[in-house]
């Protein structure tokens, strides 16, 4: 004889069946994160043949490219300023995920971007961060995944045909390496921005995470030290400064943080990509701008302020 269920049993059976499909997954998903193996540090470092740096289980290689005289309207573009080859491992089930970002030149390009897909890894942006450089500059992301050993060969396969093409080590010239002028009242700058920066070879960088958004790549999440962040560096005088930097930005985020920039005098040279299969969806955009430093702060500040804004509301929603 066929049993049926009664209404409120076949009610509490649907609501265990949602409940599970809901919570389950996300358990998982916290004991895979906490499970996680350490990045073998060494052998990425010996098969890299530089150190990097560590920040809560991750790692990243950065190569300044000092063989690269750059110029931008009249100011050098030193590697604190953004002329920076870099390279993270962070970690996950399986190994290690890799992302990088290349600073390429014209001649760079075509075998460098051949060396990415041969060595299996992805291409997943190129564009430019200035304007009217001399020489012509491109960044070029990529991305990877595998042990961690194996990864390091590919990371390194590419560096090493940039050296290839160029003709020499990009870490070991001088042409960047000198500091610049830097005699800005970097205190006014804080207060106008609410952040703190550091101060290097003359050039004052900020970086400003994304706390109020998780974002992951392929599952894996992505973090400030792997390049999800907004970034501003400036240098020169307090009546003539230049800043250059990265602006990261939810979809919704775009339009509003490229016109309070452009209303304020800072040019958006670039709006791009760094990734292919990020949830949520992000959005970057560099920019340049030359002018008193305090009015150029200004500007950033009110393109700041336009980030963050739906986030900050619910949080405050959910808190009452």
């Amino acid at each position: 004889m066929k049993r049926t269920l009664r209404p409120e049993k076949k009610l509490y059976t649907l609501f265990l069946a949602l409940l599970l499909s809901t919570f389950l997954p996300t358990a998982f998903a916290q004991n895979s994160n906490q499970d996680l193996k350490s990045i073998d540090t060494t052998t990425i470092e010996r098969i890299m043949g530089t150190k990097g740096k560590t920040n809560n289980g991750e790692y990243k290689i950065t190569i300044p490219q000092n063989d690269l005289s750059v110029m931008v309207d009249g100011f050098k573009i030193i590697p604190a300023m953004g002329l920076g080859t870099w390279v993270a491992f962070t970690p996950t089930n399986d190994g290690v995920m890799i992302m990088g970002d290349i600073v390429i030149t014209e001649n760079d390009l075509k075998p460098v971007q051949q060396e990415i897909i041969r060595q299996g890894l992805t291409s997943t942006a190129i564009h430019n961060h200035f304007v009217r450089n001399h020489p012509n500059i491109m960044f070029m992301h990529m991305g990877g995944s595998g042990s961690a050993e194996v990864m390091a060969q590919k990371a390194k396969a590419v560096l090493d045909k940039v050296k290839e093409v160029r003709g020499v080590n990009p870490s070991a010239g001088t042409a960047s390496s000198e500091s610049v002028t830097n005699t800005i009242n970097t205190k006014k700058l804080d207060d106008i921005l609410g952040h703190k920066a550091e101060m290097s070879k003359g050039v004052y960088k900020y970086t400003i995470g994304r706390p109020d958004v998780n974002l992951t790549e392929h599952g894996v999440k992505v973090t400030t030290f792997l390049g999800f962040n907004t970034w501003a560096a400036f240098q020169g005088t307090p009546e003539k400064a230049a800043v250059a930097g990265d602006f990261t930005m939810l979809e919704d985020e775009v339009e509003p943080v490229l016109k309070a920039l452009i209303q304020n005098g800072i040019e958006v040279v670039a709006l791009h990509n760094h990734m292919v299969h990020e949830q949520p969806r992000i959005f970057f955009l560099h920019y340049w701008g030359v002018g008193s430093a305090e009015q150029l702060a200004k500007g950033l500040k009110a393109a700041l302020d336009q980030t963050g804004k739906k986030q900050s509301h619910e949080m405050k929603m959910e808190m009452h």
